[in-house]
């Protein structure tokens, strides 16, 4: 598009200092009713939300816990061997009931002189909690095997301090289940709001950012909940076993960690739209990006150690997507018509 030089470039998208604070007011304004809307949503089915928010964690116990039986049985089954005595489970049967069966096995040590042919009651927690990591201890014990389904066993429930604290809990998903309901009409409101500084023939961009922008953050924030989640966990999970450290997981503690995450990961994907927005205003040119590349994954990696847990896992989970989206962002800058214009040389 060509433009005469006697023609005004700014008659149609100049603002006053005023003008922008009062479009900026509307927007907030419109984007806060939209969030309240959201989070009233968000309290309606906040009981869903944080069962749901649940199933990463207890799909990694769950694992967590048959590797440990199975590992535990291994010993256990040595020990007994080199005594001489059998257990009642082959390896294959123990791992079939626990494995496919889905069933959690809790140990206690008994004499067979003192037990009648009656069924002895559930071990306690604290009985059974060790038993079989410590093996036969005292000559003529025998181990008892009790049997849960894995999802009524106690272990895979995470504990709260307080009676108050899963209300907390509640409202804090609530929250968030509420900003990612209101999501596309924040943005919307986002983009609104600039748009309002755009010229003419660019503010169709908005129609094309909008949906990239809301693209980008439910992208990150489900790659965080359906692929981040399990290794992370994983490998926590399996780092406190080494330690030799049993887990007993706080509902507060995993839900900040289920609930800042996706959110996160949500932000950081705005990565080429702010990589966009800063060449577009003159901070930074596509030369620059490209000069800067092993700056800027230096500033990914340290975002990422910030707004993940600091694992190594969950760094480099983050870090990887964001190192694809800084250069896509940069064959965006590049490729993307800027519409930028001579102005007119005025005498």
């Amino acid at each position: 598009m060509k433009y005469s030089p006697n023609e005004d470039l700014f008659k149609d998208t100049t603002m006053t200092f005023g003008e922008h604070l009062e479009e900026l007011r509307r927007c907030l304004f419109l984007a806060v009713i939209g969030l309240v809307i959201g989070v009233i949503i968000g309290l309606a089915v906040g009981r869903w939300v944080v069962e749901f928010i649940q199933l990463p964690l207890t799909d990694a116990l769950t694992e967590y816990y048959q590797k440990q039986a199975l590992s535990r049985f291994e010993i256990l089954s040595d020990d007994m061997g080199k005594q001489g005595l059998a257990l009642p489970y082959t390896a294959e049967s123990f791992e079939k009931m626990v494995m496919e069966e889905e069933l959690l096995p809790e140990v206690v040590w008994v004499d067979p002189k003192a037990v009648p042919g009656a069924s002895l009651p559930p071990p306690s927690a604290s009985a059974a909690k060790n038993a079989l990591a410590t093996g036969p201890r005292r000559a003529g014990l025998v181990p008892l095997f009790f049997w849960r389904p894995a999802a009524e066993s106690d272990k895979l429930r995470p504990t709260a301090l307080n009676a108050q604290e899963p209300f907390f809990i509640w409202m804090k998903a609530s929250v968030v289940a509420g900003i990612v309901f209101s999501s596309p009409w924040v943005f919307y409101q986002l983009w609104i709001f600039v748009a309002a500084g755009l010229y003419p023939h660019e503010k169709h961009y908005v129609y094309i950012f909008l949906p990239f922008s809301l693209g980008l953050f439910l992208a990150g924030a489900f790659l965080a909940f359906f692929w981040v989640f399990q290794p992370v966990l994983k490998f926590l999970l399996e780092f406190n076993s080494w330690l030799g450290i049993e887990t007993e997981p706080r509902i507060s503690e995993w839900m900040d960690f289920a609930l800042m995450l996706p959110l996160g990961f949500g932000i950081s994907f705005q990565l080429p739209l702010v990589m966009l927005f800063l060449e577009r205003i003159g901070i930074f040119t596509v030369k620059a990006y490209l000069e800067k590349w092993r700056i800027a994954i230096f500033v990914i990696v340290v975002l990422s150690a910030v707004l993940t847990p600091a694992d190594p896992n969950s760094i480099f989970l983050m870090a990887i997507p964001l190192v694809f989206l800084y250069f896509g962002g940069v064959a965006l800058c590049h490729y993307l018509p800027s519409g930028n214009r001579e102005r007119p040389v005025r005498a």
